[in-house]
């Protein structure tokens, strides 16, 4: 009778011991995914914070555009505008071009929510389209920015990506003020 907790123990003990086994074998089934290249990365990322800015444009109500939580802040409308105008100083510079827009453009031609929305998307994918034309070999060239001159166009995408980070954050507190979830916050059905 002593003997049957010794052989459970045992027997616990070995099935232990071979489970780390039988996940490397399942795990060897599946070859590893490559590392993306860096083109890849940018273009991932730039897409990710464009998906992001698309979907809080789209839904937050048209009435609710014109909030800022202060008198000395942007609206949420020209958080988005800025924040997208600003993706045309990577993808105009990395084509040889002057910036097209000022740090805060005008809303001339951007009155309503859809065109909003439109010039947001055209924004992203544009910088998206460039990404991918231009490749890993085009993301190492360098590029005069208004002062120093950035190491490579791959630093400036990163640097926008990164912004555009930026004021999506204030844009999630533009919503969360006004009592609504953002979209990436909402559970996923």
């Amino acid at each position: 009778m002593k003997s049957f907790p010794n052989w459970g123990t045992l027997l616990v003990a070995l099935l232990l011991a071979a489970t780390p086994a039988l996940a490397q074998e399942a795990k060897k089934a599946e070859p590893p995914k490559p590392a993306p290249s860096p083109s890849q990365a940018v273009l991932e990322s730039w897409n990710d914070i464009g998906r992001k800015l698309i979907a809080i444009a789209e839904d937050l109500p048209e009435d609710k555009y014109d909030y800022k939580p202060n008198p000395d802040s942007r609206t949420f409308v020209a958080q988005l505008i800025h924040v997208s105008a600003s993706m045309y100083y990577f993808t105009d510079l990395a084509q040889g071009k002057k910036p097209r827009f000022s740090d805060d453009p005008k809303r001339d031609d951007l009155q309503t929510k859809a065109q909003i929305v439109a010039f947001v998307k055209k924004c992203v994918q544009d910088g998206a389209d460039l990404i991918k034309a231009k490749g890993d070999k085009g993301l190492n060239e360098s590029v005069p920015a208004g002062g120093p001159t950035l190491t490579r166009l791959y630093d400036l995408a990163y640097g926008l990506t990164e912004h555009s980070g930026e004021h999506y954050g204030q844009l999630v507190v533009y919503y969360r003020i006004n009592g609504l979830v953002p979209p990436e916050s909402r559970p996923k059905k």
